[in-house]
């Protein structure tokens, strides 16, 4: 007679048959890590592999590698941008109507685009000071044919009139060479739409909450759909950096490999000196602060998206200590003009490095005009591609020749990476730091901020949609009977 066998109370057969749920007790960070090891892994194999013949349908010759690791990128990064849109406006309009109920309103707004430039400022001086002394672009290897002018150009000009919306969405359409119609959107003029909805939801006053509640509710549902593309982020790093490594390999960083240190260390020196000191100093401590907003940076990193990772951002920032009707609105503000990565640190050291191949010189003028630009032209980042658009921006201002983005281009997704975590640290700092100089920040949480995984504070979210609601949920029931 056989034994019976008896299955693990902790193990049911179901449960070993299904890899998926296996794979989702992995710690987020763990599985953003491997995303990152096998993108690498993934791109050098696409390298190896080779180019193929050219077709009508892959005229670039990209193998089949190389292809799934550019699609899985792309449709990471498509998911993201298109709930850009009604993220920015949901959480401006809402976050502006918040503060109805603060009595300093006024006072902190001013005071968080203070702190905003200030930080801007010191990124920019930093970035300046590490290309005066390094030269980049002086000796590099990178070839003159890369020079190429990027189709998304900034200008004050453009910037300016990049304010005005074309319409009330913020929309606009082209046609492709096949006939086919794109659709793109403007952020910086959606920010301007949302802007101007807010403050007429203030002035209209109470006739305005049931547009509130609608808007209050719609950003509750698209900031659940954010939380689902986010969790598909470890897959998405894995096509973004596979297809970075199979497209360039690190021929391309060993050209620009001191342009890339220069950057890589003017942000480390922000993020891990500057910060750090304004935390000091403003009577913070610095230990509490990077346990806290390390989910929001470590998510910056592999998403590349500082408005893709502002759920996070807002969160961990509230954890911290910053009360929510705070920090829903200098959160998404700053995921929108705050940028010590894209909009200091990479253009002004990327101006010097297309001075330098060009072999243009720059003078004190010259420098102090990019310092105008990083503090001043920030919002121009959210206009359309970021970093791309800050730095033609920058190069316009100069007199340098745009073809000089061609040169960087090669490298900028890897670059990209570091400069969003550093812009969401930045965004979170701010508002950590204005909250305790007007005396609203709650000091107990601050210094009781402890380290927490990405599946916790999705838990925690949900705990307390469920809080939220159960008040509503007894009201009702109460008005039945």
């Amino acid at each position: 007679m056989s034994t019976p066998t008896t299955s693990s109370p902790t193990a049911t057969p179901s449960a070993r048959r299904n890899p998926l749920a296996a794979i989702a007790r992995i710690p987020f960070g763990w599985q953003v890590l491997a995303g990152l090891v096998l993108g690498v892994i993934l791109g050098l194999t696409a390298a190896a592999i080779g180019p193929v013949a050219p077709t009508d349908s892959n005229p670039d010759g990209a193998n089949w590698l190389a292809v799934t690791l550019d699609t899985i990128g792309t449709i990471f990064v498509t998911l993201l941008k298109a709930l850009v849109p009604p993220l920015i406006f949901l959480a401006i309009v809402t976050s502006i109507a918040n503060l109805r109920n603060v009595t300093n309103a006024a006072r902190l707004a001013w005071k968080t685009l203070l702190w905003f430039a200030i930080t801007s400022l010191i990124a920019v001086s930093i970035g300046i000071a590490l290309g005066a002394i390094t030269s980049p672009g002086a000796n590099s290897g990178v070839s003159a044919d890369a020079a190429e002018a990027s189709s998304t150009q900034g200008g004050w000009l453009d910037f300016l009139t990049g304010l005005v919306p074309s319409n009330f969405l913020g929309i606009a359409g082209s046609t492709r060479d096949d006939g086919s119609v794109s659709l793109s959107f403007n952020a910086l003029q959606i920010l301007v739409i949302s802007i101007a909805v807010g403050i007429a939801v203030l002035k209209v006053g109470e006739k305005a909450e049931p547009f509130l509640k609608v808007t209050g509710s719609a950003l509750e549902i698209v900031q659940k759909l954010l939380w689902w593309v986010i969790r598909l982020a470890p897959i998405g790093t894995i096509g973004l950096l596979g297809n970075a490594v199979a497209s360039y390999g690190w021929d391309a960083i060993g050209q620009l490999g001191l342009f890339t240190l220069d950057v890589y260390v003017g942000m480390l020196l922000v993020l891990l000196v500057v910060y750090p000191v304004l935390l000091k100093v403003n009577g913070l401590s610095i230990a509490s602060f990077f346990r806290g907003v390390w989910p929001a940076t470590s998510l910056g990193f592999v998403s590349r998206s500082s408005l893709g990772t502002m759920p996070m951002t807002q969160t961990v920032t509230e954890r911290m200590g910053v009360p929510r009707h705070y920090a829903s609105f200098a959160v998404p503000l700053g995921a929108t003009t705050k940028m010590d990565g894209c909009a200091a640190i990479y253009p002004a050291l990327a101006a010097i490095f297309v001075a330098n191949f060009y072999q243009v010189p720059l003078g004190i003028t010259d420098y102090l005009l990019i310092v105008l630009v990083s503090v001043l032209g920030s919002a121009a980042t959210a206009g359309m591609t970021g970093a791309t658009v800050m730095l033609t921006l920058t190069l316009s201002t100069l007199g340098l020749p745009l073809e000089g983005v061609g040169l960087l281009l090669a490298i900028d997704p890897i670059l990209d990476m570091g400069r969003t975590a550093l812009n969401v640290t930045g965004q979170s700092l701010v508002a950590v730091i204005v909250a305790k100089r007007e005396r609203i920040l709650d000091q107990r949480a601050y210094d009781a901020t402890r380290r927490t995984s990405f599946q916790a504070i999705q838990a925690e979210e949900a705990g307390q949609a469920d809080a939220d609601a159960a008040p509503g949920d007894r009201r009702s029931a109460s008005a039945g009977v």
